[in-house]
């Protein structure tokens, strides 16, 4: 019996990683068009009223989620790990990139973003309370070198960083803080909650500042700005963080984080075709460059360890005469432990 339970629940951890990766996909690709959809909008809109506008658009959007949902407050533990998750992708992330790309160009700024796999997994790896290999840190330290390096030697920078590449970088770091705890906490309150309640609590810094930045430059942009803001109100801030959350909470904060490859990538391809922006080869050398450390970064966490916490939750989920041993518990909240809604 114990041997049919192990194999039942590795063909559930298979399963659950597979829509897992395909959560995360889905995200990804939402994810993708958010720099480009950001350089339309800061051209004609505050910077201020595009990190924090959308904010509370988004906000309108999930209290209707929860409403609609009837879905239940969360716990007074969660409360505390909600402003983390605020903090990186509600507030950090959506204010540097709109007070980069001012100045920058969205191409540019995808190369920068190359790394922010690299830091989703290292807040992963610190969260989860690992102990990789010395392999690991270097590569990651490689791949922010090389960054470092093509902002300094690029042109646009001019030997020195700028405060639009400064801007970048505290996004990239706030993102990753924000991905890896909100992938922690839709394991428990699901993907689509995690973000919605991140968005309310927020609400309170957010709409003061879309207030004061409205009345300071009222917004009149054009179509295109409109429709840029929109896109990012309702798929960058809302419904991107759906699948992107679920996806970390069901594969793997790690795992699915591998997946985050490929944003820089469609990003370069949005920029060019819909901006009319220049790839350098600088900028493609260094991203494959940052790629490089990515997946060294990934290969280094120790898939066994990840694989082994997945039997370990769903075994605890399978019904009593199902359970077996199931192998590899040491690191029970790398993954899943109760069954995780959307």
């Amino acid at each position: 019996m114990r041997e049919k339970s192990s194999a039942t629940v590795a063909t559930a951890v298979t399963a659950h990683r597979a829509i897992g990766l395909t959560l995360g996909a889905l995200g990804v690709l939402a994810f993708s068009m958010s720099l480009p959809a950001t350089r339309v909008a800061v051209q004609q809109l505050d910077p201020w009223f595009v990190a924090f506008g959308r904010a509370v658009g988004a906000a309108l959007l999930a209290c209707a989620y929860l409403r609609f949902t009837g879905a239940p407050r969360p716990t007074r533990d969660q409360w505390r790990r909600l402003p983390i998750v605020a903090l990186g992708v509600v507030v950090g992330f959506p204010l540097f990139t709109s007070l980069a790309l001012t100045t920058q160009t969205s191409a540019h700024g995808a190369v920068v973003i190359t790394v922010l796999p690299a830091m989703t997994a290292v807040f992963a790896v610190l969260r989860a309370g690992e102990r990789p290999p010395l392999l690991f840190w270097v590569a990651s330290v490689g791949g922010l070198v090389a960054v470092l390096a093509f902002l300094i030697t690029s042109a646009a920078v001019r030997g020195a960083l700028s405060a639009s590449d400064l801007f970048l970088l505290a996004a990239v770091v706030l993102c990753g803080l924000g991905y890896a705890e909100g992938g922690a906490l839709a394991r428990e309150l699901g993907g689509a909650r995690t973000i919605c309640w991140a968005l309310l609590l927020s609400v309170p810094v957010t709409l003061p500042i879309t207030l004061v930045a409205a009345s300071a430059h009222p917004p009149r942009p054009d179509a295109a700005a409109w429709s840029a803001f929109g896109y990012l109100t309702a798929i960058s801030m809302f419904l991107g963080f759906f699948a992107w959350y679920a996806g970390l909470a069901r594969g793997g904060i790690a795992q699915v984080g591998q997946i985050q490859l490929a944003q820089p990538v469609l990003t370069l391809l949005w920029s060019a075709l819909l901006l009319g922006e220049t790839v350098t080869p600088a900028s493609i050398g260094a991203a494959l460059v940052v790629l490089a450390c990515v997946v060294l970064i990934q290969r280094t966490r120790g898939s066994a360890t990840a694989q082994g916490a997945t039997a370990h939750a769903l075994h605890r989920t399978l019904p009593p005469r199902m359970q077996g041993s199931a192998p590899g518990t040491r690191h029970p909240r790398d993954q899943p432990t109760t069954p995780i809604n959307p």
